[in-house]
């Protein structure tokens, strides 16, 4: 066995330290760390929400999100085989020229492109409260660390959040450029892009604002077979904050430049290639000292909605500031909805909470948890009847509007049997007001179609089951 390998000149390095599992703290914030994860096989993951978002990542960096369902993907749908094998070329990537002793080093943090040449370690992140995931890397040669975690806004999408930290005894001159690439448009479905992604990519149109940095990522049409007109009206966007823009770049096709240490050209409009949003910034950073930006993207954007977000662009530090109140805010209620299951507890295991929190989270996003306890909105009720049997709903009319606007529900189960018709009743029984529930799937079972449906058109909290009824029972049963 050879005791050392080189890369040309250069002797391989590997990381033998042990993988280790522990509680710690980041920013104040409860975490749970899994030091040296790259010496594991890559693992599946998702990060959470208490909205419609739905992100599923593999522990190599690779990953795909979206809203609601697989057809309003941010990057694409594939099964979980696939998501890891394209690590490189979808989600997220960085790469840094680093200028330190006369000397500019090329650094491509998480890549395995030059794996082996520098010492590095890298850990991985998650929150107790399941919606935040980071990777970190740290390279012991170039006295630099990066961190990058995804998490989500019910305003704003999905929010990657980055961190570069000087850690060495003399400054950095830093040279980045970094995002996020293979970026999905709108208007097509995920099995067209899994039957047709060549054509998709053919119809694929990146435009950049550049006064404020916006990216849209829309189709120069909808792809048909017939004779008809087929606009794309709705776009998908991605902007950042927090990094001074020398350039932007809208498609992945420059990378290779900027690893040669050849100079960018801007790209405000590109066809036919696959959408990218990257920034390029130039920054300097004293021993200690750290810079940290965000890079925002979000699907099934309206021309209303993004002349409303363009407008927010212009004020960046105000609109920083509330991206990062609503990311709390999702918390928050994150927090709020796996209370009324009981699924807050507080004792001298930490890790046994955060293991009640999350065995009761996800059973909550199996089944659904009522929205209001005993509680029912009676002119969600009429509705749900309305759906479920028309000509009871048309019959029972008077029924209904006599009803307070929030009754008890055993006080309006009372009600319907008084009026004697068990049809009205079976109806009524039926009502379940269940939210948080959603049909299940992830990439790792794609026969499953899942989707994500929290809210009503109006904003207004949606009230129904989803899944199937084994799930439900099932998952009640171990909440009770």
């Amino acid at each position: 066995m050879e005791k050392q390998l080189y890369l040309g000149k250069s002797p391989l390095r590997a990381n033998a330290d042990p993988v280790v599992g522990k509680q710690v703290s980041l920013d104040g914030e409860a975490f749970y760390q899994i030091a040296n994860y790259d010496r594991m096989r890559p693992f599946f993951m998702t990060v959470v929400s208490d909205a419609d978002h739905w992100l599923f990542i593999s522990s190599n960096g690779g990953l795909t999100a979206g809203r609601r369902d697989a057809n309003l993907a941010l990057f694409p749908y594939y099964t979980d085989d696939k998501i890891r094998d394209m690590a490189d070329v979808t989600g997220s990537k960085t790469l840094l020229r680093v200028r330190r002793g006369g000397r500019t080093f090329l650094w491509e943090p998480f890549s395995e492109r030059a794996h082996g040449i520098y010492r590095i370690r890298r850990n991985l992140y998650k929150n107790f409260w399941g919606n935040q995931l980071i990777f970190e890397e740290i390279n012991e040669d170039l006295g630099l660390t990066f961190r990058y975690g995804w998490s989500n806004s019910q305003q704003f999408g999905f929010v990657r959040r980055s961190w570069l930290i000087n850690s060495g005894s003399t400054a950095a001159h830093v040279t980045l450029l970094d995002g996020v690439q293979n970026l999905m448009p709108c208007g097509t479905g995920s099995q067209f892009n899994l039957e047709y992604s060549t054509l998709h990519d053919a119809y694929k149109k990146s435009e950049l604002l550049a006064a404020t940095g916006l990216g849209l990522f829309r189709l120069s049409a909808i792809p048909v077979d017939r004779p008809e007109p087929a606009e794309a009206l709705r776009t998908t966007v991605a902007w950042s904050v927090g990094l001074k823009r020398d350039l932007t770049l809208l498609s992945s096709v420059q990378l290779d430049r900027f690893r040669a240490g050849e100079s960018l050209r801007a790209e405000t409009e590109v066809r036919a290639e696959r959408g990218a949003y990257f920034v390029q910034s130039e920054i300097q950073l004293r021993p200690g000292q750290s810079a940290d930006w965000l890079i925002v993207a979000d699907v099934n954007q309206s021309p209303s909605d993004v002349a409303r977000l363009n407008q927010l662009l212009r004020k960046p530090a105000q609109l920083c500031k509330s991206l990062l109140a609503d990311v709390q805010r999702g918390t928050a209620e994150l927090q709020r909805i796996v209370a009324t299951a009981d699924g807050l507890q507080q004792s001298a295991r930490a890790l046994g909470c955060a293991r009640h929190y999350g065995n009761t989270l996800f059973n909550l996003m199996r089944g659904g948890v009522f929205d209001d306890g005993y509680n029912v909105d009676s002119r969600d009720l009429f509705a749900f009847a309305q759906n479920a049997n028309t000509a009871i709903a048309t019959r029972h009319a008077a029924f209904f509007h006599r009803l307070p606007k929030t009754v008890l529900y055993g006080c309006m189960v009372a009600a319907a049997r008084a009026v004697g018709d068990p049809q009205l009743e079976r109806v009524c029984r039926e009502y379940l007001p269940l939210t948080f529930s959603r049909r299940h799937g992830d990439p790792s079972r794609p026969w499953n179609k899942f989707s994500i449906t929290t809210r009503n058109a109006d904003g207004s909290r949606r009230l129904n089951y989803e899944g199937n009824w084994r799930d439900i029972f099932q998952n009640w049963e171990a909440l009770a």
